[in-house]
């Protein structure tokens, strides 16, 4: 019976959501609620929440000031000298866009954290997306994917918890897997190339000085409009849910809105020019001290907001100003982050997490015993994506891989078929970045969803088939 709520729970999340009939955040508080009435634990309700909440709590922290740190860079122009060279390239044609927002989104995705990916991608290519009336569901999409495949990093979670679980080292799990996730990084660079072309065609190419405003489009975190909660392109106001610019069929953007468009002023009085080398360094401080995990991210994004903002605005009305203008974002960020604790809380204080695992391994028929990591690589698709990594790896992975040992696969083969289902779980409506990236983008997160799910389970399946021919899975 708690397999079957556990999935009926998912299920009816996914579809109100996608239908727009909830909005994601009400839904990820509502429908858990109801479900663990209908399990008979609604008095535990409490201590279910209180628990997930207190296990995502520091993903929130480090949200929030992430959100007010990579804003500030922005409003200085930190990331300016990034959007015009990325300009050069893209020279406003729609195919080199789509396929730029694949090689940003992969290298930004070194530091290991999807959030910071995604805040970069969009902020930096967001102008240019709403300028073209391009879809901005392939910026979503593209970016989340590209991150996907660069999130099985030894530093960027999935890889890490993998060794933990089964008590291997993370380099001999990763190392191996490389050329497999070269093949997978290629793909969603193909694909990129192949989703601009459809763009190109609906859209034609302009040129440059059609697109610039002073040779200028530049991300926007709030000049002077950001204080009053008026965000000119995305830094500023983003929100959890978007406002459904994005379609599915590629439509691209709406054109409601396009009138408030505008490239920010290269005279904006945010700017520091001089402080151009600190905020440099201090980001690339920032991002080695998460790499080498000096201090733990939270940590470190709150002492480099509050640097960055005493340092480049030493007037307190002037920090009040750049908090205000980046409020909006942090607060639907972090909502959407409590109400996912919520889901994750009554999924796995009712057990109905277990419960599915244990069903996914029964069901599993004993022929397909000597072919477990296969199994494990086309089971991380719908597992990583309707659980969250921590779920997956720590109570689904020692399982199967435990099945697997008993008909001689080893545990090295097992924990590289488990990245396999990364390109699709950064989608996962569990996964809190996912929410930065429709947010700042102002893509409804179902629309999202229907158009990333279909290329992303095809990435991963790309994956696992270059996995299996390179003898790796």
């Amino acid at each position: 019976m708690l397999t079957i709520l556990g999935f009926a729970m998912i299920a009816t999340f996914l579809v109100l959501i996608m239908m727009k009939k909830m909005s994601p955040i009400a839904a990820l508080v509502l429908i858990p609620a109801l479900f663990c009435v209908f399990v008979g634990k609604g008095a535990h309700l409490g201590d279910y929440v209180i628990d997930g909440v207190t296990s995502l709590a520091p993903t929130a922290a480090m949200l929030m000031f992430a959100i007010v740190y990579f804003g500030v860079m922005i409003d200085v122009g930190l990331f300016d000298p990034i959007v015009k060279g990325i300009l050069k390239f893209c020279k406003a044609d729609p195919m080199r866009i789509v396929v730029g927002t694949a090689l940003l989104a992969a290298i930004v995705s070194l530091d290991g954290d999807g959030s910071t990916t995604f805040m970069i991608t969009v902020s930096a290519l967001y102008p240019l997306y709403k300028r073209l009336k391009m879809s901005l569901v392939i910026l979503t999409g593209v970016a989340a994917m590209a991150n996907g495949v660069m999130n099985t990093l030894p530093w960027g979670g999935p890889t890490a918890r993998a060794a933990t679980a089964l008590k291997l080292d993370a380099s001999d799990i990763f190392v191996p897997m490389i050329p497999a996730l070269a093949v997978g990084l290629l793909f969603v660079i193909g694909l990129s190339y192949v989703l601009g072309l459809r763009e190109r065609k609906r859209l034609g190419v302009l040129t440059l000085d059609e697109v610039l405003v002073e040779e200028t489009v530049l991300v926007g975190a709030g000049g002077a409009a950001g204080a009053e909660g008026k965000a000119t392109t995305t830094g500023g106001t983003g929100t959890g849910t978007g406002a459904g610019t994005g379609t599915d069929s590629g439509s691209g953007a709406s054109d409601e809105g396009d009138d408030d468009f505008q490239g920010l002023d290269p005279h904006r009085d945010t700017l520091r020019p001089k402080l151009y080398w600190f905020n440099a360094l201090l980001t690339v401080t920032l991002l080695t001290a998460m790499i080498m995990e000096w201090l733990p991210i939270p940590v470190l994004f709150l002492l480099g907001a509050a640097l960055a903002l005493t340092v480049n605005f030493p007037h307190i009305p002037d920090q009040k100003a750049r908090l205000a203008a980046h409020a909006d974002n942090v607060l639907n960020v972090s909502g959407m982050v409590f109400a996912a604790a919520v889901f994750t809380g009554v999924l796995q204080g009712t057990g109905m997490v277990d419960a599915m695992a244990k069903w996914m391994v029964d069901v599993i028929p004993a022929a397909m015993g000597p072919h477990m990591a296969l199994v494990t690589g086309v089971l991380s698709l719908p597992l990583t994506y309707f659980m969250s990594n921590d779920g997956f790896y720590f109570g689904v992975l020692p399982v199967l891989a435990e099945a697997g040992a008993a008909h001689g696969v080893s545990p090295l083969e097992m924990a590289r078929a488990s990245l396999v289902g990364q390109p699709l779980h950064m989608s996962s409506p569990l996964v809190p970045a996912v929410y930065v990236l429709v947010g700042m983008a102002k893509v409804e997160f179902g629309d999202h969803t229907r158009f990333v799910v279909k290329w992303a389970a095809l990435t991963c399946l790309v994956i696992l088939g270059a996995g299996i021919l390179f003898g790796i899975i």
